[in-house]
């Protein structure tokens, strides 16, 4: 006779002791939290998987998305069925591609996204989520126009996952410091563990990352704009989460950092200190939530 483990209470069983940590699988949920009678607006997770960096010469090959409802005081309450699609692309997908995302030409070749349904989905949303919003808007707009309309915010940039404790912004690290794992870079799968890590509460503030980003999303940001900085600086720049814009979109050519609008002056007096060594005019412009992380601003 084979005998029965039950590994829910072993689990349970090494998680009390200080010599272990437990890893679950992550089981995505379709509901969250009860509706009341607050207003109920859809917000939609995004992730794309391509065959490089740069948008200007990388292609999309897959996208992964997973509309969900959330109410204006940041409580997410229920998850759509996820839609996820291959598409298959001109350009080669590299062995590097292939190791850091699992996709191979045989898996999307003679795919391709239905952009007409990737459009229902995205019409009806009040706010668009990345994790690195940075990279996945610029893909996201070049495949359907109607991601550059909606707002947009980043469960890396916007939810303080240092100033909580954790480790570090990669989306598998986060899910590790919660006891969680998941088939890391795949579409769907990031997104549904992204709306996961954004819906648990934090152990410092006790909020959940949704109300940070939510709140931080609807803070305004303003760019501070180092032009003509020394070469000899670009460490320092870089180094303080500055990133280069080549002017290619219409932009200035210049490193740029978007903060709140009560850290600008501090950023004046380090650069001005520390970069210029002189008492720099220095360009400030404002972003909005349609505008942060798009290559158009």
């Amino acid at each position: 006779m084979s005998a029965f483990i039950d590994l829910d209470f072993c689990a349970s069983a090494l998680e009390h002791s200080d010599h272990f940590r437990v890893l679950r699988r992550l089981i995505p949920k379709q509901i969250y939290g009860s509706h009341d009678d607050a207003e109920v607006r859809r917000g939609l997770i995004v992730d794309v998987e391509t065959t490089g960096l740069d948008p200007a010469s990388s292609e999309v090959i897959e996208l992964g998305m997973v509309p969900f409802t959330y109410t204006d005081d940041g409580r997410i309450l229920s998850a759509d069925p996820p839609f996820s699609s291959f598409q298959d692309s001109f350009g080669p997908i590299t062995p590097e591609i292939t190791r850091l995302t699992g996709i191979t030409r045989a898996m999307v070749s003679g795919c391709m996204i239905d952009l007409d349904a990737v459009k229902r989905i995205v019409e009806p949303v009040d706010l668009v989520i990345a994790h690195n919003a940075a990279f996945d808007r610029q893909f996201a707009e070049d495949l359907c126009a109607d991601f550059a309309k909606k707002r947009w915010a980043c469960s890396l940039a916007d939810v303080p996952w240092r100033d909580e404790g954790f480790a570090g912004g990669k989306l598998s690290y986060i899910a590790h410091d919660f006891g969680l794992f998941f088939d890391a870079h795949r579409a769907a799968e990031d997104c549904q563990a992204t709306l996961e890590i954004l819906s648990r509460p934090l152990p410092r503030s006790g909020l959940t990352g949704f109300t940070h980003l939510l709140r931080r999303s609807e803070t305004p940001v303003f760019r501070v704009w180092a032009s003509n900085a020394p070469y000899e600086r670009k460490a320092q720049l870089k180094a303080r989460q500055y990133r280069w814009s080549d002017g290619s979109s219409g932009q200035r050519r210049s490193w740029y950092r978007d903060l709140p609008e009560e850290e600008v002056g501090l950023e004046f007096e380090f650069l001005r200190r520390q970069i210029y060594e002189y008492d720099a005019d220095i360009y400030v412009t404002p972003i909005s939530a349609f505008d942060r992380f798009s290559a158009r601003v």
